[in-house]
C-alpha cells in the first residue's frame, strides 16, 4: 500500500506541524480466545484519543493505522467518514484547530509474524499469549498514531482481557484491574513519560510471572527502589532460571547508576520472554521483551548465559541511550544500537561475572560487523535512511556493531572519564527529547577537548573497513630497526581513519612455554604508513600483533613470520584475548580469499581442541563449517569433510565429560555427520544404546542429533512424529517442522516450499523453521529447480507479504547452497531486469549475491593452493 512506507520527507513535515501531547488507548483483547473467523483475519477492537497541536490552524496531516476497518473518526467532536478518510494504512484529517482531540475506534488484526500485536496458542495446553513488537513503525498495527520517532508523547493505556491473564504495560499497574461484561477484567496502566510510539508495549497472557525488587541508597542517601519481574509462558517455568535473570538486571543497574548520573527513569522493570519473537530484544521501556529462546531447556554453554547477560544489558543501556534520549528519525539510530552495543559490553564485563566479554565482542560481534562492512550495500554508521524500509535493513552489523567498535575506539582515543562525562551531559541536556549527530559530538568535544569533527567525519560518516599490517626491519643481532603499522583500504572506499592502537610482540622463550607478550606500544595510526618509535631496538618477535587489546575496528593482517608463527604455534598463544584476536585475523584472511579454506580448517583441526574460551570454539565451528560448505573447493569437500568429522569426533571423545566443551564438540561433530558410521553413532546416543561418558542426550540435543539422521534419510517422518510425542511443545512443534522439511525428497521440497512461498498460512517461527529444513547442506541436487522459481517470485513475496516475512523469505531461500557461477549469473540476471524494484529487496539479493561471489573466489584461492 502506497502509504505504509513513510518517507523522511513527511516525517519531518509532520513533526515540524505538529506537537503531540497524549495518547489514551484502549484495547479490547477479549477475541483473543475466540475461534479465527473462516477464511478472515482474527481483530481486535482498539479506540486511541490523541491529543495535539496544530501549527498551522486550518492545516491536513494523516494519522497512521494499518488495520482491516475503521468504526469511527471524530475530530474536535467532528465526524469524519471513515470510508473517505481511512485508505487501510493512514487517517487523513483536514481543519485541524490550533489544540486538537482524535478519537479513532478501529478493529485491528493480530499477528502471526511477530510485527504488531502476535497471538501465538501453545501447542501443549491451548493457551493464548499475546505481546507487541514494534520496531521501527508497527504500532500503527495496534493502535492508531503518529508512528515516527521524534512525536513523543505520554501514554495512557487500557486493557480488557479475559480473567486469567497477566497482562503487562510500560507503566506500573493503577489500582486492582476491574471487572467488564462477562469472564474479563479491565487493567489500567500509569501515564508513561514522553516516549516514542515503537517503544510503547503490551503483555497479556497467562505467564508464569516472577517479582523481584532492586534497591540502592545514594551517597546522599536517597533511596531507590525498582520493583522487578521476569515472565515466560507456563510451558517454559520449569526452566525459567528467574534468579539468575534477576541477578544480571540488579548488575546491570548498579552499573548504570554509577556511570551515568541519571536513575532509571521509568518505574518498574519488567521482562518477558515471548513465543515466536523476531529478533533477539526490544527495549520497550518498564517492559522489555525477549526471545524466549534465552529460557534454556536442556544444556547449553556458558556461551549461551553469557549472551543472554550481554542482550540483558544491552536492552538495559538502551533505557537512557535511545527511551529516554531518542533519535530524531532513523538515520542516527546509531546512536542508540552503537551505545547499547557497546555500553553493554562493557556493563558485561566489570559489572557481572562474564570478566572475558571483551574476547566475544571481538570474536563474534565484531565478525558480524566485518561482514557487513564489506557487502556492496555497507553504509556509514550515521546512515541516510530515505524510509521506513530502509530503516527495517539497517539493523545490521554496522549499526550495531561497527558502531560499538568505533565507540570503543573513541574511549581509546578521548578516554573513558570523557566519553562517560560526555554521556552524563548528553542525557541531561536532552532527557525525554530527540537529538542528531551534533547533539552528541558537542558534548563529547566539550568533555574530551578533541576535534570530534574530523574524527566522526572518518569513523562515523565514511564506510568501509581498514587493513593494518605490520612491517618490521631488524639488524644482525635480531633487533628491530623500525617498525611500521601500514594501513590499507578498499578501493570502493579508500578512507585512511586515524586508529589508536596497541601492537603488541611475542615470542616462545622456550619450546612449550607458549607464546607470549614480552612488549607492547601504543600509537596513533595515521595515513598508509606509521612508526611506531617505542618498539624500536626490541628483540625479534615471533609474532607482531596489530591490534593487540582490540583497540580499534580495522582488519588485522600479519606478516610472512608472525603468519608461519600461527600455522606451527597458535593454540600456544597464552592469552585468551590476543589468541581470538588472531583466530579472528585468520578468518578474514579465509573470507577474503587470501588463506585457502583448507588450510583454515586444518588449524581448526590442530588448535581448537585446546581452546579454553568456549565461545571462541563455538565461533570456531561455525566459521569451520562456512569454510567447508562454501570456501572448499567442490572435490575436496569430501576428504577435508571427512578429516574434519574424525578431528570433532575425537575432540567430542576427549573432551571434559559434561562440560560444556563437550557439548559444542557434540553438536560440531553432529552438523558434519554424514557417513554411516558417524550416522550409527548418532542413532546409537538417540536411542541410548550409544553413550560417551558425560554428554547428557537432553530433549534439545536430541533434536539436534534427529536432524541429520532425518536429512539423511536414515530415519523417517514417522521418527519425527514419536520425537514430537516426547516433546509436544512450541519448541518441539518449530523442530519437527524443520526436520520433516529437511527430509531428503523432491516431494518433501515441493511441500515444504508451497507452504512458505504460497501460502501466507504458517507463523513466523515455522516459516523459518521450514525454510531451515528446506534448504538442509547437501540437498543442492533437491532444491536446484527452486532457482528459477525463487526469482520469479520474490517481487509478489516482498509486495503481498509483511516485511519480516518477506526478509525472511527472501534471506533463507536464496539458492546460495548451489553454490556455483551458474546461480551468480542467474541473480545479475534479475537484478540487470528488475532495476525498478524496491531497493530494500535490491540490497538483498545483492548482498546474498556478493556472499555468494565471496565464496567463489575463495574456493579458487583453495583450487590454486591444491594445485600449487
Amino acid at each position: 500500500m502506497p502509504g505504509e512506507n513513510l518517507t523522511r520527507d513527511e516525517a519531518r513535515q509532520r513533526a515540524r506541524l505538529l506537537d503531540v501531547d497524549g495518547y489514551e488507548v484502549a484495547l479490547d483483547l477479549r477475541s483473543a480466545l475466540a475461534p479465527a473467523p473462516e477464511g478472515a483475519e482474527r481483530t481486535f477492537r482498539s479506540t486511541t484519543t490523541i491529543r495535539f497541536r496544530c501549527a498551522e490552524p486550518g492545516a491536513a496531516t494523516f494519522v497512521d493505522l494499518v488495520a482491516p476497518s475503521v468504526h469511527s473518526v471524530t475530530l474536535n467532536g467532528r465526524a469524519l467518514n471513515p470510508d473517505t478518510a481511512f485508505d487501510g494504512t493512514r487517517v487523513t484529517v483536514d481543519g485541524l484547530a490550533a489544540e486538537n482531540e482524535l478519537v479513532i475506534d478501529a478493529r485491528c488484526a493480530y499477528s502471526r509474524t511477530g510485527e504488531g500485536l502476535h497471538h501465538f496458542v501453545d501447542p501443549e495446553d491451548g493457551e493464548v499469549y499475546l505481546y507487541t513488537q514494534y520496531e521501527p513503525a508497527d504500532a500503527r498495527r495496534v493502535f492508531a498514531n503518529f508512528e515516527q520517532p521524534d512525536l513523543k508523547a505520554p501514554f495512557d493505556f487500557t486493557v480488557t482481557a479475559p480473567a486469567h491473564w497477566t497482562v503487562l504495560s510500560n507503566g506500573e499497574r493503577e489500582g486492582e484491574p476491574t471487572t467488564a461484561d462477562g469472564d474479563a477484567l479491565v487493567w489500567s496502566f500509569a501515564r508513561t513519560q514522553p516516549i516514542s510510539t515503537y517503544i510503547t508495549t503490551v503483555v497479556a497472557g497467562p505467564y508464569h510471572y516472577v517479582t523481584d525488587r532492586y534497591r540502592r541508597v545514594s551517597e546522599d542517601g536517597t533511596e531507590l527502589e525498582i520493583p522487578l519481574g521476569a515472565l515466560c509462558r507456563k510451558g517454559l517455568a520449569r526452566h525459567f532460571d528467574a534468579d539468575d535473570i534477576f541477578l544480571i538486571t540488579k548488575q546491570g543497574l548498579d552499573f548504570f547508576h554509577d556511570n551515568f548520573d541519571f536513575p532509571y527513569p521509568f518505574g518498574k522493570y519488567d521482562q518477558a520472554f515471548v513465543p515466536e519473537y523476531n529478533i533477539g530484544a526490544m527495549e520497550n521501556p518498564g517492559c522489555v521483551t525477549f526471545r524466549e529462546e534465552f529460557v534454556f531447556r536442556g544444556k547449553v554453554t556458558e556461551a549461551s548465559y553469557e549472551g543472554r547477560a550481554n542482550v540483558i544489558l544491552h536492552e538495559m543501556a538502551h533505557m537512557w541511550f535511545g527511551d529516554l534520549v531518542t533519535m530524531e528519525w532513523w538515520d542516527d539510530l546509531w546512536l542508540k544500537e552503537s551505545f547499547a552495543d557497546f555500553m553493554g559490553a562493557l556493563a558485561l564485563v566489570e559489572a557481572t561475572r562474564f570478566e572475558d566479554g571483551w574476547i566475544t565482542f571481538a570474536n563474534r560481534r565484531k565478525a558480524w560487523a566485518y561482514r557487513a562492512d564489506q557487502l556492496p550495500s555497507t553504509h556509514p554508521v550515521t546512515a541516510d535512511i530515505h524510509d521506513l524500509e530502509d530503516a527495517k535493513l539497517n539493523f545490521d552489523g554496522i549499526t550495531y556493531s561497527k558502531g560499538a567498535s568505533v565507540l570503543k575506539q573513541l574511549v581509546a582515543y578521548v578516554g573513558r572519564d570523557a566519553f562517560l562525562e560526555g554521556a552524563r551531559r548528553y542525557f541531561k541536556r536532552h532527557a525525554w527529547g530527540n537529538t542528531r549527530l551534533t547533539d552528541l559530538l558537542s558534548v563529547l568535544e566539550t568533555t574530551s577537548d578533541r576535534d570530534m569533527g574530523a574524527w566522526s567525519k572518518a569513523w562515523l560518516q565514511t564506510a568501509g573497513v581498514n587493513s593494518l599490517l605490520p612491517q618490521a626491519t631488524y639488524d644482525a643481532d635480531g633487533r628491530i630497526t623500525e617498525l611500521a603499522v601500514l594501513q590499507e583500504a578498499p578501493e570502493s572506499h579508500p578512507v585512511l581513519r586515524p586508529h589508536r592502537v596497541a601492537v603488541g610482540l611475542y615470542r616462545r622463550e622456550r619450546a612449550g612455554s607458549g607464546l607470549v607478550r614480552y612488549a607492547r606500544a601504543e600509537v596513533d595510526v595515521t595515513g598508509h604508513r606509521t612508526v611506531v618509535e617505542e618498539l624500536a631496538g626490541s628483540e625479534r618477535p615471533d609474532l607482531i600483533l596489530v591490534n593487540d587489546d582490540d583497540l580499534t575496528y580495522c582488519k588485522i593482517r600479519f606478516d610472512e613470520a608472525s603468519l608461519q608463527t600461527l600455522r606451527d604455534h597458535l593454540g600456544e598463544i597464552t592469552d585468551n584475548l590476543s589468541r581470538a584476536l588472531c583466530w579472528s585475523a585468520l578468518w578474514n584472511l579465509t573470507r577474503d580469499g587470501l588463506m585457502p579454506a583448507r588450510d583454515f580448517l586444518g588449524l581448526v583441526l590442530r588448535f581448537a581442541g585446546d581452546e579454553t574460551d568456549v565461545g571462541v570454539l563455538q565461533m570456531l565451528h561455525s566459521w569451520a563449517g562456512v569454510a567447508l560448505g562454501r570456501y572448499t573447493v567442490p572435490e575436496g569437500r569430501e576428504s577435508a569433510g571427512r578429516e574434519l568429522t574424525e578431528g570433532a569426533l575425537t575432540q567430542l571423545r576427549r573432551a571434559e565429560p559434561g562440560s560444556g566443551h563437550q557439548l559444542a564438540w557434540a553438536r560440531f561433530f553432529t552438523s558434519l555427520a554424514e557417513s554411516e558410521h558417524d550416522l550409527r553413532l548418532l542413532r546409537g546416543l538417540l536411542a541410548g544404546t550409544g553413550r560417551i561418558d558425560g554428554l547428557e542426550v537432553d530433549q534439545e540435543l536430541r533434536w539436534t542429533f534427529l536432524l541429520p539422521l532425518v536429512a539423511h534419510g536414515t530415519l523417517g517422518a514417522s521418527q519425527v512424529e514419536e520425537e514430537l510425542a516426547r516433546d509436544d511443545t512450541a519448541s518441539g512443534k518449530r523442530h519437527q517442522v524443520r526436520c520433516l522439511a529437511a527430509r531428503p525428497s523432491p516431494e518433501v521440497k515441493a511441500a515444504a516450499w508451497s507452504s512458505v512461498v504460497e501460502s501466507d498460512k504458517l507463523s513466523n517461527a515455522l516459516v523459518e523453521a521450514t525454510i531451515s529444513g528446506f534448504a538442509h547442506p547437501g540437498h543442492q541436487e533437491l532444491t536446484a529447480p527452486y532457482t528459477p522459481r525463487y526469482f520469479e517470485a520474490i517481487e509478489g513475496i516482498w509486495r503481498t507479504r509483511s516485511i519480516e516475512t518477506a526478509m525472511a523469505i527472501v534471506r533463507g531461500l536464496y539458492p546460495a547452497q548451489q553454490g556455483d557461477q551458474k546461480t551468480a549469473d542467474a541473480t545479475e540476471r534479475w537484478l540487470t531486469g528488475h532495476r525498478e524494484a524496491p531497493p530494500a529487496l535490491r540490497r538483498l539479493v545483492l548482498e546474498a549475491q556478493d556472499d555468494l561471489l565471496r565464496a567463489l573466489r575463495a574456493q579458487q584461492c583453495d583450487a590454486r593452493d591444491a594445485t600449487g
